[in-house]
């Protein structure tokens, strides 16, 4: 055997052994996530939720998304599942992320704005479809209904020991950082935006209540936990979150057919009064409270800003300005202001403005074909699930608190935008089996015969 023989052949072997290590160990790695796509999925909802502004591990996020969509498509292809889903909400998600991508597509790379582009498009629609691949059983939905609840006592948690002072015991820190986010004075939450965090509270504090009219929750930890909802809502002293918050409780009141609903909606807006009682009963929160109510900076300021953002309408109408091409704009077309970005604070002004009528009439078409999914069927095995009828009577109530404040605030946020992309894709999933259930029930002839045969 020849020395060049011999040094020309060990690294090849050692190389071709180290490639099949690394095959084997991908392998293994996609084992394990294909294995497990309920816990995928809430752990990329819980980085949404955790995710740090300001970090150098930042996405994080993004990292939790793609295994969540490797172990969800591998999955389905190693079990010979179908995984490309088209539902009709389908449709207008798929002309909203174009009309995106076309605006940005031929511009210089910006991270600012691929990432705006998938908190508001890509992740949400993405979950929307990989929600219906995942919640299929029940076992599962009750797992994401523990998450909602879990993830409501940490932002009440939150919320009240901002607004009571204890803020050693706010975890993670970088709530308190002054220099990250907005509303540092308000109980602001891991989104660092009031009103997103007031969004969420709102939300998850419906599902709480399903929960509650379910059985899931029971007992003092159900006082509790319904009992701090309106004390987080009222600490996050943003008007359009209470507005939301009333609504959405006083819509149940009165359109419910539930009489149980109705009698723990009373006392949760019982509860609403009482915390604005005590919350005016100490001197620093009633100085708060009232300022903020009496504020009229905010609203000045969105007249002059919706204003711009009309005139800049009116300029592109049809093709828009493009993604994240709003804030540098409109600033050119308010004057009064000296800050060189302003920022909309509504979702349906900023897509008027940055993809035209078009892109306005597909979110449109799309909300309508989200509030739509309440009116589906409801297949016999899932009539006491967490998607029952009772669920689907608060479903508009949850899109109604999602419109009122995306009219007050841009909807750029992941957290907000999954959870109830979620829901939908959940619900969507249910009417697909409930079709599903029909066809196979419309055959009762052949029934027959086979019982005749057999």
């Amino acid at each position: 055997m020849s020395t060049a023989w011999v040094r020309t052949t060990l690294p090849a072997v050692a190389a071709g052994e180290v490639a099949h290590r690394c095959l084997e160990l991908w392998l293994r790695l996609l084992q394990v996530i294909t294995a497990a796509p309920t816990t995928l999925f809430l752990a990329a909802l819980t980085a949404m939720l955790l995710r740090h502004p300001d970090v150098p591990f930042y996405e994080i996020d993004r990292v939790a998304f793609a295994l969540l969509v490797i172990g969800v498509v591998g999955r389905a292809v190693s079990m010979r599942q179908k995984f490309l889903m088209v539902e009709r909400a389908t449709w207008p998600m798929i002309g909203l992320t174009l009309l995106a991508v076309a605006s940005v597509i031929d511009q210089p790379f910006d991270n600012q704005t691929w990432c705006l582009l998938a908190a508001k498009f890509i992740v949400p629609f993405a979950l929307f479809h990989l929600a219906g691949m995942v919640f299929r059983e029940e076992c599962r939905l009750r797992r994401f209904e523990s998450f909602t609840l879990v993830v409501l006592a940490y932002l009440c948690f939150t919320s009240i020991a901002f607004m009571v002072g204890a803020k050693s015991l706010i975890f993670p820190r970088f709530i308190l950082d002054e220099s990250l986010g907005y509303h540092a004075d308000r109980a602001r939450g891991p989104l660092l935006q009031a009103v997103a965090n007031g969004v969420s509270l709102n939300l998850l504090g419906m599902l709480a209540l399903h929960a509650f009219l379910r059985g899931r929750i029971r007992g003092l930890k159900a006082a509790v936990l319904l009992a701090s909802v309106p004390f987080a809502i009222l600490a996050t002293m943003t008007r359009a979150v209470w507005l939301s918050f009333a609504a959405s409780v006083g819509a149940l009141i009165l359109r419910s057919n539930n009489r149980r609903l109705r009698l723990v909606c009373v006392a949760v807006a019982l509860v609403a009064a009482v915390s604005v009682v005590i919350t005016l009963s100490f001197d620093d929160q009633r100085r708060a409270l009232t300022d903020r109510m009496q504020e009229s900076g905010p609203v000045d300021f969105r007249e002059a800003v919706y204003a711009g953002g009309w005139q800049m309408f009116l300029e592109k109408p049809l093709t828009g300005w493009g993604i994240n091409q709003m804030p540098a704009e409109l600033a050119r077309h308010v004057s009064g202001y000296k800050e060189k970005e302003l920022y909309p604070h509504n979702t349906y002004l900023e897509l008027l403005v940055e993809h035209g009528i078009f892109g306005l009439a597909l979110y449109v078409w799309l909300m309508w074909e989200l509030w739509r999914l309440a009116r589906g069927t409801i297949p016999r095995a899932e009539s006491s699930g967490l998607l029952n009828s009772q669920f689907h009577a608060i479903w508009p109530v949850l899109l109604g608190i999602y419109w009122v404040n995306a009219a007050v605030v841009v909807m750029n946020y992941q957290f907000v935008n999954g959870l109830l992309f979620t829901l939908a894709g959940m619900l969507a999933a249910q009417q697909r089996r409930a079709v599903e259930d029909s066809k196979r029930d419309l055959s009762p002839p052949l029934r027959a015969l086979r019982v005749a045969v057999d």
